[in-house]
């Protein structure tokens, strides 16, 4: 399994230790920064990142700021790129099942009720379901460049 991740300034600290966690449950992983507390603008991680997933061959990606709102909200107008805000092991479950979603995105300044970590198991155990769900996705990607 090949994961990509990257966050802004807001969770540099919650990045560090998803990307422990990851490597020792023998995923590969991609940190495309930040590194430091140093202020970035969101928007600008969440494209980067998610250009870098389009170009390859990623299972999914993660996406970090201090809320999880802004970068997936800005991961989430990039074509082909499904962002779930995720805030337990359920929702985490269901963006896979049924939205086949691509990318998650974390808090570093939220206090989650379960650990992080959970949720991305929950997310990696996880299959989409296809079927209806499939004919949902469908139509959310063609939302894409509908808008006037």
């Amino acid at each position: 399994m090949k994961v990509i991740i990257g966050s802004d300034h807001g969770a540099v600290d919650l990045k560090k230790r998803l990307v422990r966690f990851l490597l020792e449950k023998g995923i590969e992983v991609k940190d495309q920064g930040v590194f430091d507390t140093t202020s970035v603008d969101y928007p600008d991680i969440a494209e980067s990142v998610c250009r870098e997933f389009l170009k390859s061959t990623y299972d999914f990606g993660i996406l970090l700021c201090g809320t999880g709102i802004g970068i997936s909200i800005s991961a989430n107008k990039i074509p082909g790129i499904r962002c779930a805000l995720i805030k337990d092991s359920f929702s985490a479950r269901l963006a896979r099942e049924h939205n086949n979603a691509n990318f998650l995105a974390f808090g570093g300044r939220v206090q989650y009720l379960e650990a992080v970590e959970s949720m991305i198991e929950a997310y990696i155990g996880a299959t989409f379901q296809g079927e209806r769900h499939q004919r949902r996705v469908s139509k959310v990607s063609g939302l894409e460049g509908s808008a006037k």
